[in-house]
């Protein structure tokens, strides 16, 4: 991957549920049919869902982009990864094939891979999972493994959260599992290994998404380690479009400067936000 050039327009378009699978009791992953414009999403992006025929929720919610999928070669539309929290996600693991759905997308600002970057670490926690499997494939041509050393380091309460770990490591990444209860993996918060592994070698980028407080861990690992960093905010939002201001996180550079999720980021530098 190369640094991005500016996000492409979205578009507000229909979209038709091609696949809808349960991945455990609590999470799903759904594949979207949708048009040629969602085809220049970048990993890291993200699309408004709003489901069909409802006021509730009357607003649509934001679903990180999981991957792209294709179909005899050509471009068949987008995943979304999702965990059943509410009536919004609950209405949403009930889809069938057929079924159709608004999109606005793609928006925001993906991760940005600088030249030179040889050796990759992914930090994720729960759901935060979900924009790796993309920047993976992408990293990953043809189903090969990634060009550079990559290495997967992901965190969640329970073995069953688990979810897309056995499909990236299938991509030649390694995946450091930690577990809250100590049902899978290490019994230890994800930013244990993760900081083993980054005074061992440290790597050349990192990259995080997940709830706030491991990425605050995060940050303060790359901010002492002199790591550059980006991290993917977990927001929420009305609009996608910066109108509503419901995204806007305190940024560097004073108390009056404040930052869009939906525009600026969700992933920001770590040098451009206060966590």
């Amino acid at each position: 991957m190369t640094p991005q050039p500016p996000p492409a327009t979205p578009v507000f378009a229909a979209a038709h549920v091609s696949r809808n699978e349960r991945l455990s009791s609590l999470f799903g992953r759904i594949a979207l049919a949708c048009g040629e414009p969602f085809a220049a999403a970048e990993p890291g992006q993200f699309v408004m869902l709003r489901l069909p025929e409802t006021l509730d929720p009357f607003l649509s919610r934001p679903y990180s982009i999981h991957a792209t999928w294709f179909r005899e070669g050509r471009f068949g539309g987008i995943e979304i990864l999702y965990k059943v929290v509410g009536p919004a996600t609950r209405r949403l693991s009930l889809l069938r094939p057929g079924d159709e759905v608004r999109l606005l997308g793609p928006l925001g600002r993906g991760f940005r891979l600088p030249p030179g970057v040889r050796r990759l670490f992914l930090a994720a926690g729960g759901v935060g999972i979900a924009p790796f499997r993309f920047l993976v494939e992408r990293l990953a041509p043809q189903g090969g493994p990634p060009t550079m050393d990559c290495r997967l380091f992901f965190g969640v309460r329970t073995a069953e959260e688990l979810v897309c770990a056995a499909g990236i490591a299938a991509r030649g990444v390694p995946v450091v599992p930690t577990t809250d209860d100590g049902s899978a993996g290490a019994h230890c918060p994800v930013t244990d290994p993760l900081a083993a592994a980054v005074e061992a070698e440290p790597p050349d980028l990192l990259l995080a998404c997940g709830p706030r407080a491991m990425l605050a861990c995060v940050a303060d690992l790359a901010r002492r380690r002199g790591i550059p960093c980006q991290v993917s905010l977990e927001e929420r939002m009305a609009c996608g479009l910066g109108a509503c201001l419901g995204c806007a996180v305190p940024g560097r550079g004073g108390p009056s400067r404040y930052r869009h999720a939906c525009l600026e980021g969700p992933v920001f530098a770590l040098e451009d936000i206060e966590l």
